[in-house]
């Protein structure tokens, strides 16, 4: 009885923080919120234990938006950082530790600490619907398909196509389904079926 009580009082103080904050969501003892008057949280979402969560328009951006849509699951540790826009559509599941971002620290004056250079934006990103990103993948300005996975690991720079597998650093598409012959098949890098 008591927890569905705190469960409420922290559904209507988050309601009252994010620009939206969906019925049934769950936020577990983040990490960090920055801006979250820029953060859009569909309905029961839940967002894993000390996640990092923030939508700050550092790039010369007059405004910067996290979207995570409804029925989305985000692991324990998870960091999610956008200085322009991130879109993470319904249904989208990510496992522990995984880093997701449209920006990234400058690193072209050999001169300057890397910290002390300015943030580079990079591509909006949109993981499509019912994706899966498994453990410790990094997605860096790039968008990823509907009905994917990413294997564990994997570094995302480049736009994956719906419905593929892709591996590895940086990562490759390895299958993609069929929808002639209905099972995945094993692609090349470019994801064309061998």
């Amino acid at each position: 009885m008591l927890a569905k009580i705190i469960n409420k009082l922290k559904y209507f103080y988050y309601k009252t923080k994010f620009k939206q904050f969906g019925y049934g969501s769950s936020l577990r003892s983040p990490l960090n919120i920055n801006c979250a008057q820029n953060i859009s949280i569909g309905k029961s979402t839940a967002i894993g234990y000390k996640a990092w969560l923030a939508a700050v328009p550092l790039t010369n951006s007059t405004t910067a938006a996290l979207i995570i849509g409804n029925h989305c699951s985000i692991g324990n540790f998870n960091h999610i950082y956008a200085t322009q826009k991130i879109v993470m559509e319904d249904g989208v599941l990510t496992a522990d530790k995984v880093y997701i971002s449209d920006n990234m620290h400058g690193y072209e004056d050999v001169t300057t600490a890397i910290k002390l250079q300015p943030i580079v934006q990079k591509n909006e990103v949109v993981i499509g619907k019912g994706t899966w990103i498994g453990e410790n993948v990094c997605i860096m300005g790039c968008s990823i398909g509907k009905q994917c996975v990413i294997g564990a690991n994997a570094v995302v720079t480049k736009d994956i196509p719906d419905y593929s597998v892709a591996a590895g650093n940086p990562a490759k598409i390895i299958k993609r389904y069929c929808f002639d012959t209905k099972n995945w098949k094993k692609t090349n890098s470019d994801g064309t079926f061998i």
